[in-house]
């Protein structure tokens, strides 16, 4: 048995319950958390933005210790430190051999079987992860190795925030020195996407974000300027990059609005990188005319457009040679009875990352 945070209803609590593992089966890995970080995605995944079968276990983005491997298992050994993957590429899908395993068609599969049980209710994980529990069990392909001196409590967070917001810079936008950057939204991605501007060597990195007491820890990590949404946002930024418009614009919400005002804060021929999730039912304005004349690229990015394999080693590379601040993106800590006030803290846009340790 293991402690979980368990959700029964779209929009209801969160309980810590006792669950059942299921036992580890074929190329599967039991995993010991030390830290899960709370994402906008656990919160939507909540509330029925995204659909989720329940009772389920969210959580996404963790780090812990392999515990127990089943057969067929390399790759991973017990004793390992591993970051979670929750989008596991299958390396054999078209996407993948594309080149693209950020869209991988099985890297959802997880989320569709149970991994455990309550009382004989079968229960499943959130985004196949599951790390809103003590231990839980995914697929070895779902883990991706890290030093043993690296803090799991950082370690979790390249997990989502950090592959997401460094990548959608590095990866989707492929910003280049001397370019501008506008970062919408200063969650632990648009955090990690300023970083990630900087890192990248942009020369304006506007950030923004209708919290004003972000400004100080937003300018800590790269940012030169910082601006409060705005019917005026779009000329405000031109004036800060000579009159144009970002060269590009890091979406990090997942709303109409907030996508229409990263395509306006774009230059003439610059490129808005949408990384929020939003509703289905939450369209983005364009007319007919804009589209052409302004010669923008509106884009999404999933993932960060990352391979974990090959980009977690590259951002330890930067972490190691301080470049990365992981523990920054970290503003609260709690228990896993605390996740549901971090998803209220969430929805009022406060704070940046929220950590559950273990």
């Amino acid at each position: 048995m293991t402690a979980a945070a368990v959700l029964r209803a779209v929009d209801g609590p969160l309980t810590v319950e006792e669950i059942e593992l299921n036992p580890v089966g074929p190329g599967q890995v039991r995993v010991r958390l030390a830290a899960a970080g709370v994402c906008h995605s656990d919160l939507s995944l909540a509330n029925g933005t995204l659909r989720q079968p329940l009772p389920a276990v969210l959580g996404h983005e963790g780090a812990g210790v392999v515990v127990e491997t089943g057969p067929d298992v390399t790759g991973v050994a017990p004793g390992d430190h591993v970051v979670l993957n929750w989008s596991p590429p299958c390396r054999a899908c078209w996407y993948c051999a594309a080149g693209e395993p950020y869209l991988c068609e099985h890297a959802d599969d997880a989320r569709a079987v149970p991994f455990a049980s309550t009382g004989g209710e079968p229960v499943f994980a959130g985004l196949g992860t599951g790390a809103f529990a003590a231990e839980t069990v995914v697929g070895a392909n779902a883990c991706i190795p890290v030093p043993a001196d690296l803090p799991l409590a950082e370690a979790a967070l390249l997990g989502c925030a950090v592959l997401t917001g460094v990548g959608a810079v590095t990866n989707a936008a492929g910003v280049r020195p001397g370019e501008s950057v506008a970062v919408i939204g200063l969650g632990g991605v648009g955090l990690a996407a300023i970083q990630g501007a900087r890192i990248a060597g942009a020369s304006a990195i506007v950030a923004v974000d209708p919290a004003p007491e972000k400004e100080g820890l937003a300018r800590s990590l790269g940012a030169t300027h910082f601006r409060t949404p705005s019917a005026g946002l779009a000329k405000e930024i031109r004036a800060l990059t000579g009159g144009r418009g970002a060269d590009h614009a890091i979406e990090c919400v997942g709303r109409g609005e907030t996508i229409r005002a990263a395509w306006s804060a774009t230059r003439r021929g610059g490129t808005a990188t949408v990384v929020g999730l939003g509703a289905a039912q939450d369209p983005v304005p364009l007319n007919a005319l804009e589209v052409a004349y302004y010669a923008r690229t509106l884009r999404g990015c999933m993932y960060g457009s990352t391979d974990p394999a090959v980009d977690v080693p590259i951002l330890l590379e930067h972490h190691r040679a301080g470049r990365l601040d992981l523990a920054a993106l970290v503003t609260d800590e709690v228990d896993l009875s605390g996740v549901g006030e971090a998803f209220s803290r969430m929805r009022a846009g406060r704070g940046a990352r929220t950590l559950v340790r273990f």
